[in-house]
């Protein structure tokens, strides 16, 4: 290993519980750099002072990840298009002047966790649950996959009325209690709520209406596998679970720090799930 150690970091409140330090070591280690990238518990508070002191600390720069994503997009000085489009930023370069360039890859990530199962749902209808921010990220990956037909669906009506107001056509919102027959037709099924996660309710949602020959895409990792999932596989859909987002999104964040492509592979996502595991 050669040069200065380079130092970037994840930040969020809590953050103990992230992965992204041992994705990120482990492509450090793969491509011989001298660098380190660690996990910074910040709260909300103290997250602007954070990120105004970054390269005075020492890191080039930091990944936001919850709650901190909405909020960096009113910090930083220069936000690219794609973190404006999402409304949220979830990696940050810190320059030498103290100015800090915001960016947002988890349409990027969702885009080649799709992609990386040679699915494309091209002029197909779409169905999303949630109206969070990984809804947002999703509907922007969706736009620009041609996608002609997006059913938002979300547990506060106002809220996806909301979104799909903002993003215009082909977004519209569905009332949580027409989602199961939201699925008729629908091409690829992407839950980007909390539920089905550990900790958290199950999602219940009947599958009956969605076409065997759909996609079904969980955002949750925790557990690898959902209940949605294990539904869907047991009725012949093909299923995709949440891990392969949080590796194809960190990607070109860690380009950006450390100045080499790294690659998704079995061996990444095998090391990475031994680590929540642990």
């Amino acid at each position: 290993m050669n040069g200065p150690a380079i130092k970037a970091a994840v930040i969020g409140w809590p953050v103990a519980h992230s992965q992204s330090p041992r994705l990120h070591s482990y492509w450090l280690s793969q491509h011989n750099i001298a660098g380190s990238y660690e996990a910074l518990p910040v709260p909300p508070e103290k997250l602007a002072l954070t990120l105004k002191n970054l390269h005075q600390s020492g890191f080039i720069g930091a990944n936001l990840t919850i709650p901190h994503k909405e909020a960096a997009l009113a910090l930083v000085d220069h936000a690219d298009p794609m973190a404006r489009r999402i409304g949220a930023v979830n990696t940050v370069i810190a320059h030498k002047d103290g100015t800090l360039a915001g960016f947002n890859t988890d349409a990027y990530g969702f885009t080649h966790n799709i992609l990386s199962v040679g699915f494309h749902p091209r002029a197909r209808p779409v169905v999303v649950l949630g109206a969070g921010g990984a809804a947002r990220a999703a509907i922007v990956a969706l736009q620009d996959m041609d996608v002609s037909d997006i059913r938002l669906v979300n547990r506060t009506q106002a809220r996806a009325e909301s979104l799909a107001r903002e993003f215009g056509a082909p977004v519209r919102a569905v009332a949580w209690n027409d989602a199961a027959s939201a699925l008729e037709g629908a091409a690829l099924l992407i839950n980007t709520t909390s539920l089905g996660m550990e900790g958290q309710p199950p999602l219940e949602l009947s599958l009956t209406y969605l076409p065997r020959e759909a996609l079904v895409s969980d955002l949750v990792y925790a557990p690898l596998k959902t209940d949605l999932l294990k539904r869907a596989e047991a009725r012949g859909n093909r299923i995709l679970d949440g891990l392969g987002m949080l590796l194809h999104q960190a990607r070109p964040a860690f380009a950006a720090f450390f100045g080499r492509e790294p690659q998704v592979t079995e061996e990444l996502r095998r090391h990475v799930l031994e680590g929540q595991k642990a």
